[in-house]
């Protein structure tokens, strides 16, 4: 059992962008950040439902694979949900449609009650108020002996990455420079010093670095 967190970052160290608008919610940005993960077949196959074997299926896809693998709850931010941009429509279900691809329980931090939404592939929303010690030891529970991924946005695993919370950070550094947003390493001065670092780069140009306790 482990808690995780799995970012795409660039080389300046943004993982947010602020290139959107409302005809583009994501932004041009969005798609260069995460392009060599959207490439991959993982991505393809898990998000996208495409079952034809189209994608990469190099190191990016290693990486994507390894995403999904053992996560037995979830824990993001009300903006990775999507509550900022459809903070009053009650019908809102997140990006990800009628077959969001985590399968299992995510808890979804925010100050606004709603109720749980459950989906028939396994996974479920719950939108809860609490601190990150506390909604952790909830999804430690709802995760029954898997792994805890604190999926985002880059400010959620932060303060988790803060409160020494988390027991492996992988971060795909994307070969761009984004030059403004959430960047994820402000604050964190000498996180490295409590994990060991490896680093493998694809054939993307993506460098992906983990740190692992």
């Amino acid at each position: 059992m482990a808690v995780r967190v799995d970012l795409n970052v660039s080389l300046d160290g943004f993982a947010t962008t602020t290139d959107q608008s409302p005809e583009n919610p994501f932004g041009e940005d969005w798609s260069r950040l995460t392009a060599a993960y959207v490439a991959t077949k993982t991505f393809r196959e898990r998000v996208l439902g495409d079952r034809s074997g189209a994608g990469t299926t190099g190191v990016d896809d290693r990486y994507a694979a390894a995403y999904f693998e053992e996560i037995g709850a979830e824990i993001m931010g009300a903006g990775m949900f999507g509550l900022h941009t459809f903070p009053d429509d009650p019908e809102w279900k997140g990006w990800w449609g009628d077959e969001p691809p985590f399968r299992c329980p995510v808890f979804v931090l925010t100050h606004t009650a709603r109720p749980s939404i459950t989906f028939d592939n396994g996974t479920s929303f719950h939108f809860i108020s609490a601190t990150p010690h506390e909604a952790l030891a909830r999804a430690l529970e709802a995760a029954d002996g898997a792994d805890v991924r604190i999926g985002g946005g880059a400010s959620v695993a932060r303060y988790f990455l803060a409160a020494g919370l988390v027991d492996q950070l992988h971060v795909a550094i994307a070969p761009i420079l984004l030059g403004s947003g959430i960047r994820l390493w402000d604050d964190l001065r000498g996180l490295e010093a409590g994990y060991q670092v490896t680093s493998e780069t694809a054939e993307s140009g993506t460098v992906h670095v983990t740190f692992r306790r």
